[in-house]
């Protein structure tokens, strides 16, 4: 007797159909829920910073906090030239730092800062929130995030150049927020041109140094394989952060005790210097492991005659990225330029999801080999894309 065939099952179709369609809408309904309760956050610490300057002044800090911040996120931007973060995950590190982290800040330092004021004095209450207070709690609440996209995110943050990226933006985006605060309080006391110049001009990096050596950690953890290492450098670059940190408030707090400015300015050319140059050798390295990787993760693509010898040089290098893009929008203008940005973008993704599952981040599994095979497809696309053009 013949066995006739196993009837369809579409029904299984439409409920893994349905339960994603569900999971959309439910992260839907939870990223806009965490939207709305980051803006909500922001709006209530920019009002108690409005409520104790003043609205004049709290005008001027705002104005006088956001105006260089676009040069300082190009600057940022322009460390990640390999492979350039998705930017709503660069927005959301920013508007924590500038929303979240701030607000968190600004509540439990104040309450602690009345706690410690009303037990022993007002001055104990000011050394302990400089020195003790706003390091841990300022640096706890700017890693939530990092430690977030690192668990969460895991395909977008590979190694030390992205922990560093992620981490300037929210210290970018918290240290823009308490600047309001800074400045419109200077405005109120008539000392405007000497706090900005302080903070603006003088030492404007220091919330993107501090967080910075948390995301030092999280990038040297997301690089290896060694489970000592995943364990210990986050936990070491986090004490780092707030040590340092603790280290440059401690030195204004007793400038401003003995009014001598010699403490500041020791801290600043002996210890933050030192640290910033050190985290610009760090990146450096890193974009090396970077190139590295690349040329040995496109290296088949050339054998097999996707990318020509050239491209591949181009691809692999920053100076040969920045070049063809230059040429690219001078040449073809905004066309050609997304073209070529897109194609570099996509032969690094290739690289680094080559480099990810050759590690063991992702298993080598049919949802890996798709993942490659878009990413192919898509240099396929974007080179015949550019050869068109130049006909």
């Amino acid at each position: 007797m013949e066995q006739s065939p196993a009837p369809p099952y579409p029904g299984v179709t439409v409920a893994r159909q349905t339960r994603a369609r569900r999971r959309g809408a439910l992260r839907w309904a939870l990223g806009s829920l965490a939207v709305l309760a980051a803006l909500l956050a922001g709006l209530i610490t920019l009002w108690m910073i409005g409520y104790e300057t003043g609205l004049v002044p709290f005008l001027a800090g705002l104005f006088a906090a956001a105006l260089p911040v676009p040069v300082y996120v190009a600057l940022v931007l322009w460390l990640d030239r390999y492979e350039p973060e998705p930017p709503l995950m660069l927005a959301a590190a920013f508007f924590w730092g500038a929303l979240v982290a701030a607000f968190f800040a600004i509540v439990i330092n104040s309450v602690g800062v009345a706690l410690v004021s009303l037990l022993a004095g007002e001055a104990t209450g000011e050394t302990y929130g400089l020195v003790v207070s706003a390091p841990v709690v300022e640096e706890t609440s700017k890693a939530l995030v990092l430690f977030g996209l690192f668990l969460w995110k895991r395909d977008e943050f590979d190694n030390v150049t992205d922990g560093v990226v992620y981490a300037a933006m929210v210290g970018l985006g918290f240290a823009m927020t308490e600047n309001v605060k800074y400045y419109g309080a200077a405005v109120a006391e008539d000392n405007a041109l000497g706090v900005f110049v302080v903070r603006g001009l003088f030492s404007p990096f220091a919330h993107p140094l501090f967080t910075g050596m948390t995301g030092v950690g999280l990038g040297l953890a997301a690089q290896t394989g060694r489970r000592l290492v995943k364990f210990l450098a986050p936990a070491a670059g986090f004490a780092a952060a707030v040590l340092l940190h603790a280290g440059w408030n401690a030195s204004a707090r007793m400038s401003g005790i003995s009014e001598d400015g010699a403490y500041v300015l020791l801290t600043y050319f002996l210890v933050m210097m030192p640290t910033f140059l050190g985290m610009l050798l760090v990146i450096g390295l890193s974009l090396r492991r970077e190139g590295r990787i690349l040329r040995e993760h496109l290296r088949p693509e050339v054998e097999r005659g996707l990318i020509s010898e050239a491209e591949y040089l181009r691809v692999c290098s920053v100076r040969g990225r920045a070049g063809s893009t230059c040429r690219a929008l001078l040449g073809g203008g905004l066309s050609r330029w997304r073209a070529r940005s897109r194609l570099n973008r996509a032969a690094s993704e290739l690289a680094f999801h080559r480099s990810r599952v050759a590690r063991g981040v992702h298993p080598r599994d049919d949802e890996a080999a798709r993942r490659e095979a878009d990413y192919v497809q898509q240099i396929h696309r974007l080179r015949l894309q550019l050869e068109g053009s130049d006909r």
